[in-house]
């Protein structure tokens, strides 16, 4: 683990988090602010994205150097809104140029730039045309994490490839998400149920895979509790559980 891709909230204060990157340093592991919303995708909500960065920077700006962040990743999906059915396009647009300023403001900062992606960008037009929308997020950030969650390392790579390949030619980087909580979507797309040495060995295959791209940075894994319990045979609640 070389990655850790830490979701920030508003009411841990600042020290925990400087406590936190130290000891990550340590380990050699950088840590990147995670955050994101659906919604952010709006025109109307750019600003909150911004105002995001801008903690991110301010913190930096008032931390010692190995209490800093080294990037940020944004997790926004507006496909789980009903405006997408209807407006894709639109959206996609807006998205888009929310995207610019974001980078921009990020890059600014000193900031490493990296978006959880779903894998079927390359299935969609920019919004400039002339290519893929993944292709152009890829070129906007410095990486992109792809939720390709599969329980078989071939189906995530087969789902990443075509990104992987753009990241090639663009010279970016490329994790491959996996999925270990439990979903309601289906037990095919997590690795939840299964053994941990069933999970190592399509893990495994991925890094085989991605071996053959300049672009694969490794895979990113979706979350950390469900990792470490799996890791230390520690059950979880399944989903359909948790409020019983």
């Amino acid at each position: 683990m070389d990655t850790i891709f830490l979701q920030i909230q508003d009411e841990v204060p600042d020290a925990t988090y400087r406590k936190f990157i130290v000891a990550a340093r340590q380990a050699e592991i950088e840590v990147h602010a995670l955050n994101g919303h659906a919604d952010w995708a709006y025109t109307e909500k750019r600003e909150e994205g911004l105002a995001f960065i801008e903690k991110v920077r301010a913190y930096n700006a008032a931390s010692a150097k190995n209490e800093r962040f080294e990037g940020i990743q944004l997790d926004v999906e507006p496909y789980q809104l009903k405006r997408w059915e209807n407006e894709q396009n639109s959206v996609i647009a807006e998205w888009s140029d929310n995207m610019k300023a974001w980078t921009k403001a990020g890059s600014d900062a000193g900031l490493y730039m990296s978006a959880a992606i779903p894998f079927w960008l390359d299935a969609r037009e920019s919004a400039e045309g002339g290519g893929t929308f993944s292709r152009w997020v890829i070129d906007h950030f410095d990486a992109v994490a792809i939720m390709a969650y599969r329980d078989s390392g071939q189906q995530m790579y087969d789902l990443s490839k075509e990104e992987l390949d753009e990241a090639d030619e663009l010279g970016k980087k490329v994790w491959v998400g996996a999925e270990l909580a439990d979903t309601h979507e289906g037990d095919h797309l997590t690795f939840f149920s299964k053994s941990i040495t069933n999970m190592d060995e399509e893990m495994k295959k991925v890094f085989d895979l991605g071996a053959s791209h300049s672009s694969f940075a490794g895979v990113a894994v979706h979350h950390y509790e469900a990792w470490y319990a799996k890791e230390n045979g520690i059950p979880l609640a399944r989903k359909s559980e948790e409020k019983k």
